[in-house]
């Protein structure tokens, strides 16, 4: 082991005695230090890092942007018939999606604050019931509401019974299911909102007398404003464009259930990409404003 040792210092002081014969005379031989090692480690890292985020935006820049010349080509062809369409599925879009949200708010918001405050054995089996729509398939999921509220279901035949129509294929029934589909990603945004605030202030305000209901309104609901807003904003443009929960619960009837995304896909069926690409980019520009608000109040909020 000392050979080696020695062999290795024997073989450094003859590089650097080289180096230094190869110097002219009275030159000092710079040496590298290791900080100025790290910092060329760390441009280049930098370079590849802003080089391969280029390649990232390049990417999904070409799909938007030929989005964007193909609906500024079509505008000139539209008629009249094509404006009643995308008035009609806009509107009907935007009615059940800010319904869903209020329905979201009002049983989101107490579920989010007991998930995240709270402590009960049954506590992971609720978390898992509620995000399980982040991760089964649309359709899987519109086919299970299907069958839960369709006319051979008990709840199905009970509410055609008091209501004289069926539940599926209706406003009610795809009101029903994108409040099911969206309250996960609204749920997730307010637990984490909730689970921020300093549990010394709740506690203290249950030591000072005041109620449950009062701290949850005065103390924890302001303290988490943004956190809230986050939620609702993806929230409601997640369930704006979703495709395949509306179609499976709703069908495609127009005027009743025939939804933005669902007249894309009529579009793109009938080969009319003109009008497909135009009422495309509402939902790329809704999106973008939805992402776009939700940076600002997150940044605000910091």
């Amino acid at each position: 082991m000392a050979v080696g040792t020695r062999g290795a210092h024997a073989a450094r002081d003859a590089v650097e005695a080289g180096i230094a014969s190869a110097a002219p005379r009275g030159v000092a031989v710079p040496s590298a230090s290791p900080i100025a090692i790290r910092t060329a480690a760390s441009r280049r890292a930098t370079v590849v890092l802003w080089g391969l985020s280029a390649l990232l935006l390049l990417f999904l820049a070409i799909p938007v942007g030929a989005l964007l010349v193909r609906a500024l080509e079509s505008g000139e062809g539209w008629d009249a018939r094509a404006f009643e369409v995308l008035r009609q599925a806009l509107g009907l879009s935007l009615a059940t999606t800010a319904l869903a949200m209020v329905f979201v708010i009002a049983l989101g918001t107490p579920l989010a604050f007991l998930l995240a405050r709270s402590r009960f054995p049954g506590a992971p089996v609720v978390e898992a019931l509620v995000d399980l729509p982040i991760v089964l398939p649309p359709t899987v999921l519109g086919f299970y509401i299907l069958i839960a509220v369709g006319p051979m279901s008990p709840f199905g035949r009970t509410y055609e019974a008091v209501v004289g129509r069926p539940l599926a294929f209706s406003f009610q029934g795809l009101l029903l299911a994108s409040v099911l589909y969206s309250l996960p990603f609204a749920v997730r945004p307010f637990m984490a909102a909730f689970a921020a605030v300093d549990r010394r202030l709740i506690e203290a305000s249950w030591c000072l007398g005041v109620s449950r209901l009062r701290t949850f309104l005065r103390i924890a609901f302001p303290l988490s404003w943004a956190g809230i807003l986050t939620g609702v904003i993806l929230s409601f443009a997640h369930t704006l464009g979703e495709f395949g929960v509306v179609l499976m619960v709703g069908g495609n009837i127009p005027g009743v259930t025939r939804t933005v995304s669902i007249s894309i896909y009529d579009e793109v069926q009938a080969v009319n990409y003109s009008q497909a690409a135009t009422t495309s980019l509402v939902l790329l520009a809704s999106s973008f404003l939805a992402l776009s608000v939700t940076h600002l109040v997150n940044r605000k909020a910091l």
